[in-house]
C-alpha cells in the first residue's frame, strides 16, 4: 500500500541530552504543528533531523529505533553540518533573502557546500525508505535541493514541496550565486507550493527570466515534464485550539493573567526572535499609541512574548537587546505604582498557558515585516471561541490575504499601527464578535487538514496530468493502423501545420519556400476527393497564399484570424470582428527590443506582431526573449490580447483565437471519420486539444511532451508519414 513520506528540516519530535540521558519533547513551529496531525495516519512516516547532534553510533540506533515506533526517520546531522548548512546557507543567506533583508545575507562557498551535501544525505535518507509508489513530500527552504536529487534517482516518483516563508522578486533571487541550482532543485517536483498566489507569481517570473522556462496558468515546460505551481494557504488543526481554549487548564491560566493584571485591557504579541518579525517597531507604534491617546494609560498593557530563538547569533543578540532596551525605557517612561506599560516575556509558553493568553487578549498583534503565512493569527482565532477580540494584521503576512476582516495595517507605518491599536481597543463588541465570527468560519472551513487534501489531490492531479502530455512514437505498427483507418475511411481531413512541420525552420522565414518535393506531396495528397488537406498556420495569409494558393487545399492562417476553404468564390473570411489598434503600442516596445538583439526582427501580420530571434545570438536571444515575454504579459493584461512563444519567436495577437477554435469550426463544417493533425509547437496544442479522441494528433520534435498521441523527430519523418498515406 502507498503512503506519505514527509521531509523537512526537523522532526516534530525534538531530541535533548541530560544527565540521565536523551530524551525526546515536541518541536516549536508552524510546520510541526501544522502536520502533527497528519503525518501518523495510514503508515506514513517523517523524515528529519532530530534537533541534536548524535554522533555515537549505538545511540543513533537507539534513536533511530525510538523513532521509528512514532512513525519518524531520523537524519543525524555533525556539528560542522548544523553550523554550515542550518545556522549557514538555510538561515544567513535563504532566510534574508527571502524575506527581502538580503543586506543580513551572507554568501560563503563552504555554506553552499554544505548545503549540497546535505541535501544529498536527506536524499539518501528518502531513498533508503521510500517505494515506487510512494508520494515524497519535501518542506521548505532548507532542502530546496532535494525535489531534483529524488527525480533523479527515482523519475516517475510523486514528489511534492512547499515553500513555507514568502517567495520573493526574482531580482532578489537573481542575487544568489547559486540562484539557477536552487530553482531547478525546486523544479524536481511534480507541484510546488506557495501560501499565497504573489509567492508563486515571483517563482514563475524568476523560472522564466532565470532558466527560461516557460509557463502557462501556472504549469511550467520544465525539459520533459510539466511542473504545477499553486498557492494553498496554510491552515491549522482548529478544533484542537478550540477545544485546547476551553479546558481548564486554559482557563485556571486565563484568570491567573487576568487577576495579575489588575483587569487592565490587554494587546497580546507573540513572535520568535527574529528581524522579519517587526517586534521593535511594534513597540514604537505603542508607545506613539500611548503619547497620541494618553487616555490609555493605566488602562491597557502590552503583553510581550518573545520565543527565544539563535540569540547567540551577532543578529539576534543585538535585535534582543534593542528590544530589551526599548521595553525597558517606555516601562521607564510610562510605569505607574499600579501599572506597568508592557508585560515582557523572552521565553516560550506551553499551549494551555497560551490559550489562556489568547482567550484574555481583547487584540492582538500579528505585524511581521515579512512572513510566509503566520499561524499565530489563526491560532488566536480559533481560541477567542464566543468572546470579542480584534486582530491586527499585517499587509506583508500571507495570512493578510484570507483574513480581510483584520485590521490591515502597514507594519513600517508606525503612526497607522499606533491608529490601528487604538481604532481596536474602541471598536463596538458588535462588531468584533461579527469580523470574529467570519474569521473563525473561515479558518475553521479551511483547516490544516483542508490544506493537506487540496495539495495532495492537486499532486495527483498533475501526475495524471503528465501522464496525458506523454506521447508515443509514431512507429511501425502505429503507422500500419493509421494507414488501415485512413483506407477505410469515406471522409479524410489533415490539418498540416507549415514551418517546423512540412519545411525546416529557416533563419529568414520568406527562405522557407515550399520545395518541389512538398509540393508533389501535397498536390497528390489534395487531389483525392476523400481528402481535405487543411495547412493551418500562424504565418500571415498573403505568404502561403503565394506559394500554395493554386493547389486545392484549405487554409487556416495567422493562429486562426484568416480562413478559406479550397474553391470557394467568397475568398478569406475572418473567424471572428478583430482590431489592431493595440498595435501602436505594442510595437514600440518591440522595436527597442530589435535595437538592442542584433539579429532579430519584427514580422507584421493584419492581427499581430512576432519577434524572431532565430538569427540572433542563442543566449542573448533566450534572455531577450524573456524580458519581452514578461513585459507584453504585464501590457496584455486586462486586455484581449494573447502573447505566444512559439520556436525563437514571440507573438502578440487577438485572445480568443487560436489554431483549436479554427479547427473546431472545419470539423462542424467538414465532417470527417479520418482526422489526423500535425504540428511542432505550443500553438499547435489548440489544435491537438481541438480534436476528438480518435484523432491522429502528432507531435514533431524532440520533446515527448504534449496533447498529441504521437510523435515524430523532424519534417523528414512527417513528409514520409504523408508518403505512406498515398
Amino acid at each position: 500500500m502507498s503512503r506519505t513520506i514527509i521531509v523537512s528540516n526537523r522532526l516534530p519530535t525534538k531530541a535533548h541530552r541530560t544527565a540521565e540521558g536523551l530524551h525526546f519533547t515536541p518541536s516549536e513551529g508552524g510546520l510541526a504543528t501544522g502536520l502533527g496531525s497528519i503525518y501518523k495516519a495510514d503508515d506514513n512516516i517523517w523524515v528529519g533531523w532530530p534537533g541534536l547532534e548524535i554522533a555515537d553510533p549505538a545511540e543513533q540506533e537507539a534513536v533511530t529505533a525510538e523513532l521509528k515506533a512514532d512513525s519518524m526517520a531520523p537524519v543525524f546531522l555533525t556539528q560542522d553540518e548544523i553550523r554550515d548548512f542550518y545556522e549557514g546557507f538555510s538561515n544567513e543567506t535563504l532566510w534574508p533573502t527571502f524575506h527581502y533583508f538580503s543586506q543580513h545575507a551572507v554568501y560563503e562557498q563552504t555554506y553552499w557546500e554544505a548545503y549540497v551535501s546535505v541535501n544529498e544525505k536527506f536524499c539518501q535518507a528518502v531513498l533508503a525508505l521510500a517505494g515506487p509508489e510512494d508520494t515524497i513530500w519535501v518542506h521548505d527552504y532548507q532542502l530546496l535541493l532535494l525535489p531534483q536529487l529524488l527525480r533523479a534517482a527515482r523519475p516517475e516518483s510523486s514528489i511534492g514541496f512547499f515553500l513555507h516563508i514568502p517567495f520573493p522578486s526574482h531580482e532578489l533571487i537573481r542575487v544568489l550565486p547559486w540562484r539557477r541550482e536552487l530553482l531547478e532543485g525546486m523544479l524536481g517536483a511534480d507541484l510546488i507550493g506557495f501560501h499565497t498566489y504573489g509567492y508563486m507569481r515571483h517563482f514563475l517570473s524568476s523560472v522564466a527570466q532565470l532558466l527560461g522556462c516557460p509557463s502557462q496558468n501556472g504549469l511550467i515546460e520544465a525539459g520533459q515534464r510539466s511542473v504545477l505551481v499553486d498557492a494553498f494557504p496554510m491552515g491549522i488543526d482548529y478544533d484542537k485550539y478550540a477545544q485546547v481554549a476551553e479546558s481548564e487548564e486554559a482557563r485556571e491560566s486565563e484568570q491567573l493573567y487576568r487577576d495579575a493584571l489588575n483587569d487592565a485591557r490587554v494587546i497580546l504579541s507573540i513572535d520568535r526572535l527574529d528581524y522579519t518579525k517587526g517586534i521593535a517597531e511594534r513597540l514604537r507604534a505603542y508607545e506613539q499609541m500611548l503619547r497620541l491617546y494618553p487616555e490609555w494609560r493605566e488602562r491597557v498593557t502590552l503583553l510581550m512574548l518573545v520565543v527565544p530563538s539563535r540569540d547567540q547569533v551577532e543578529k539576534y543578540r543585538a535585535l534582543k537587546v534593542e528590544i530589551d532596551e526599548l521595553v525597558g525605557r517606555i516601562n521607564a517612561d510610562y510605569r505607574t505604582i499600579g501599572w506597568t506599560p508592557i508585560q515582557y516575556f523572552y521565553r516560550s509558553f506551553p499551549l494551555e498557558h497560551l490559550s489562556g493568553l489568547y482567550r484574555l487578549a481583547e487584540v492582538a498583534l500579528v505585524t511581521p515585516m515579512r512572513d510566509g503565512m503566520n499561524l499565530v493569527a489563526k491560532e488566536f482565532i480559533a481560541s477567542k471561541g464566543n468572546l470579542p477580540g480584534v486582530l491586527i494584521l499585517s499587509e506583508r503576512a500571507g495570512a493578510a490575504r484570507e483574513l480581510s476582516d483584520a485590521i490591515i495595517i502597514n507594519p513600517t507605518d508606525t503612526r497607522q499601527l499606533a491608529e490601528a491599536m487604538h481604532e481596536a481597543l474602541v471598536m463596538p463588541e458588535d462588531e468584533q464578535r461579527q469580523r470574529m465570527s467570519q474569521m473563525q468560519a473561515l479558518v475553521k472551513e479551511y483547516s490544516v487538514y483542508h490544506w493537506v487534501k487540496l495539495f495532495m489531490d492537486r499532486l495527483a492531479y498533475i501526475k495524471i496530468k503528465q501522464q496525458t502530455l506523454a506521447t508515443d512514437s509514431l512507429g511501425p505498427q502505429a503507422l500500419v493502423q493509421m494507414r488501415a483507418d485512413f483506407d477505410q475511411a469515406e471522409q479524410r481531413i489533415l490539418f498540416l501545420d507549415y514551418d517546423g512541420t512540412l519545411v525546416p525552420f529557416s533563419k529568414n522565414p520568406q527562405h522557407a519556400r515550399p520545395d518541389e518535393e512538398l509540393y508533389h506531396l501535397l498536390r497528390a495528397l489534395s487531389a483525392d476527393p476523400r481528402n481535405r488537406v487543411v495547412i493551418i498556420s500562424g504565418r500571415d495569409r498573403q505568404t502561403l497564399f503565394t506559394w500554395l494558393g493554386d493547389l486545392p487545399v484549405d487554409f487556416i492562417t495567422e493562429h486562426g484570424v484568416w480562413l478559406r476553404a479550397a474553391g470557394e468564390q467568397e475568398e478569406w473570411a475572418m473567424i471572428q470582428p478583430l482590431t489592431d489598434t493595440w498595435k501602436r503600442e505594442i510595437r514600440p516596445i518591440m522595436e527597442l527590443l530589435v535595437s538592442r538583439t542584433a539579429g532579430s526582427f519584427i514580422e507584421e501580420k493584419e492581427y499581430s506582431l512576432v519577434w524572431h530571434y532565430r538569427r540572433a545570438d542563442a543566449d542573448l536571444g533566450a534572455v531577450r526573449a524573456r524580458e519581452l515575454v514578461s513585459h507584453l504579459n504585464f501590457m496584455a493584461s486586462n486586455t484581449d490580447l494573447q502573447v505566444l512563444e512559439g520556436n525563437k519567436v514571440v507573438e502578440i495577437k487577438n485572445a480568443g483565437v487560436n489554431k483549436g477554435v479554427a479547427a473546431t469550426r472545419w470539423l462542424a463544417t467538414y465532417p470527417a471519420d479520418f482526422i489526423l493533425a500535425i504540428g511542432d509547437d505550443r500553438t499547435d496544442e489548440d489544435t491537438f486539444q481541438a480534436m476528438p479522441a480518435h484523432a491522429y494528433t502528432v507531435k514533431v520534435g524532440e520533446t515527448g511532451r504534449s496533447f498529441a498521441r504521437f510523435h515524430i523527430k523532424s519534417h523528414q519523418d512527417v513528409r514520409r508519414t504523408l508518403r505512406a498515406l498515398l
